[in-house]
């Protein structure tokens, strides 16, 4: 079994390898995690809303997750459009139909976002928690689609010297 870090011999052994592709394993990983993280955020707010909470405490909270979340989403997005898209793109030419569809939904998503944000001061619960269930099926049905086509190139990838905040937009332990 190879070690789980390189040897202090020269550059480019076995296990110099194998840590690379450990690394690059793992920003299919992290790219599950972000994923699932926003996930967990607008299911949150959203049963917040349909449970009913004073409109005051909800007006606050879908503040608050606006500012945080639509930070996270577009952060995430931005790094994706900006880093990762154009490698994959470079290495995997077949997929740049792939990568137009993701920048869509990410532009979709973005004004999604935003009428979410316009109407948090005066939509009823009910435009909130419709506004709230389509950013979530549109999420769902992106992430899904972006883990089936992206994460084998990712596990593929063998560049491990980029950020994980740079390719995807978060901060990482591993990122210095």
């Amino acid at each position: 079994m190879e070690a789980p870090y390189p040897k202090e011999s020269g550059h480019g052994d076995r296990s110099d390898r194998a840590v690379t592709r450990a690394r690059a394993r793992a920003w299919g990983h992290e790219l599950r995690l972000v994923h699932d993280a926003l996930r967990r955020r607008v299911r949150q707010v959203r049963d917040g809303v349909a449970a009913g909470a004073p409109r005051e405490e909800t007006a606050a909270d879908l503040r608050l997750f606006c500012v945080g979340f639509c930070a996270a989403l577009t952060r995430h997005h931005t790094a994706e459009d900006d880093a990762l898209f154009p490698r994959i793109r470079a290495a995997h030419p077949e997929l740049a139909p792939v990568i137009d569809l993701l920048m869509e939904d990410h532009a979709m998503l973005d004004g999604l976002i935003q009428e979410l944000d316009a109407a948090v001061r005066t939509a009823p619960p009910g435009e909130l928690l419709s506004r709230l269930d389509g950013i979530a099926a549109v999420m769902d049905s992106h992430f899904g689609f972006e883990e089936r086509r992206l994460v084998p190139v990712l596990d593929a990838m063998t560049d491990a010297g980029l950020p994980v905040a740079e390719l995807l937009g978060v901060e990482s332990s591993e990122d210095g």
